[in-house]
């Protein structure tokens, strides 16, 4: 397994619909690297983010899907998501803010 520091961790969040409508349970979606364990995935959720206090960390693996340019045949990059679950009297996160 690699030797990930916390910023190497959470590499972008994901915004979408669904994602927009569970930070109103303080539920935030990253897209993560594939090597990351939920433990670390807390601990750079709490370093990264002043004054949030993690309460879950639920992930998720996603293949590579299937391309195909004429003849020749590939794969997309694996992927890992995660949805943070916040406590209830942690600070929101900033960067979803006034989307």
């Amino acid at each position: 397994m690699a030797d990930l520091k916390y910023y190497d961790v959470i590499q972008k969040p994901i915004i979408t619909e669904k994602s927009m409508a569970a930070m109103g349970e303080k539920k935030y979606t990253f897209l993560v690297h594939t090597d990351a364990t939920k433990s670390q995935i807390k601990e750079a959720v709490e370093k990264m983010f002043a004054g949030t206090k993690v309460k879950s960390v639920n992930t998720m693996n996603l293949d590579g899907k299937n391309k195909r340019r004429g003849m020749v045949v590939g794969k997309t990059a694996k992927t890992k998501k995660a949805i943070v679950q916040l406590t209830s009297e942690s600070a929101d996160i900033e960067i979803f803010e006034g989307l």
